[in-house]
């Protein structure tokens, strides 16, 4: 990576979502979560993440602010920076495509300990990534993304769905996305939390034009270091990717913090 444009501190500040039936488990790294904020809840997120590619090296650094308008009901925005450096040209450092989105909580269900929850995300992308010079930055078309999400979590362990259709404009192919999360506790619950998770997780994206897919396998852990303060590592290997040799994943890497702001 070229040192003079990436900007080194990896570590961020993203809201930390916990309900308070199973406030052991923290929301998986790659996969959305049910669980949302507080009445009153509000944060910001932002996290480091590094692709390395055969033929390209990008480090973006999102920046996302989430406010909930009522228990049910979230909207927010995201501002990715986005650095790279394919191999042989100068690298590009700018803005990339600005996201806004929305979540509604459809069903919530809790118990002693437990709870399931389902919710559907919109999300509307917007081509502000400069796509004038090589290498491009941006998508260069509008992105329309509905989703739902779900998830049983308890004590012991959580386990979590998603599954979302991108589509595109500017006659880009859409996207089937679809994410699975189990994510399991090491320590003894206890208030205020101190815990330690683990995190075992599929991250999959099949292009619905031809029929190629990516899925990845994604080990993390986090650190929930009190009611506000989360810290989250984790590596995503691919399986599965249909693309040209030269264009293919050798990793993917985030790491970064949750803090949650009332």
């Amino acid at each position: 990576m070229n040192k003079k444009h990436i900007l080194y501190p990896i570590i961020g500040i993203i809201i930390l979502l916990f309900c308070q039936e199973a406030n052991a488990q923290g929301p998986p790294i790659f996969t959305e979560t049910p669980i949302m904020l507080g009445l009153e809840g509000r944060g910001i997120r932002t996290f480091g993440k590094y692709i390395s590619k055969k033929n390209v090296k990008v480090y973006m650094q999102p920046i996302a602010i989430p406010f909930n308008i009522t228990p049910k009901w979230q909207v927010g925005g995201a501002v990715p920076l986005v650095n790279k450096v394919p191999n042989g040209l100068d690298s590009r450092f700018g803005l990339g495509d600005v996201k806004l989105f929305t979540k509604y909580q459809l069903h919530k269900k809790d118990g002693k300990g437990k709870t399931f929850r389902t919710l559907i995300k919109l999300t509307e992308s917007f081509p502000t990534g400069n796509t004038s010079k090589i290498p491009s930055i941006g998508s260069g078309a509008y992105q329309t993304t509905f989703g739902l999400v779900s998830g049983y979590i308890t004590l012991k362990y959580g386990i979590y769905g998603e599954i979302a259709y991108d589509f595109t404009s500017n006659g880009l192919p859409d996207n089937l996305i679809y994410n699975v999360a189990f994510g399991y506790p090491l320590l003894p619950q206890k208030y205020p939390p101190k815990q330690i998770n683990l995190f075992l997780e599929f991250n999959g994206n099949l292009i619905t034009d031809n029929g190629s897919n990516s899925l990845f396998i994604s080990p993390g852990v986090q650190y929930i270091a009190g009611k506000r303060l989360l810290l989250e590592t984790g590596i995503q290997l691919p399986l599965i990717e249909d693309v040209p040799d030269a264009q293919k994943t050798n990793f993917m890497y985030t790491l970064g913090t949750r803090i949650l702001i009332f």
